[in-house]
């Protein structure tokens, strides 16, 4: 099993089961997250611009970007709980 503060969405919490960020956490896939929409390793480099982005995700009604991959269980508030500490 991954460590996941490699597979999960630094913005949403979503766990991808991959490595989004390298087996090193520093060579990002450049992959778009089917939640928020954030691209790994564009717009989830600094902690500002995590933050930043997930409250205006937030904001905007946390849509998801595709809305067909979206779990049927799935909730806002443990999604966001998986986020790893260092990125909160």
């Amino acid at each position: 099993m991954q460590d996941k503060n490699l597979t999960v969405c630094r913005i949403c919490g979503l766990n991808h089961g991959y490595a989004i960020w390298g087996d090193d956490g520093k060579s990002p896939t450049h992959d778009i997250c089917d939640c928020c929409g954030t691209e790994f390793g564009y717009e989830d480099c600094q902690l500002s611009a995590i933050r930043k982005n997930r409250q205006k995700w937030i904001e905007g009604g946390a849509k998801w970007y595709n809305e067909n991959q979206k779990p049927e269980n799935w909730n806002l508030e443990d999604s966001l709980r998986n986020i790893p500490e260092e990125f909160k």
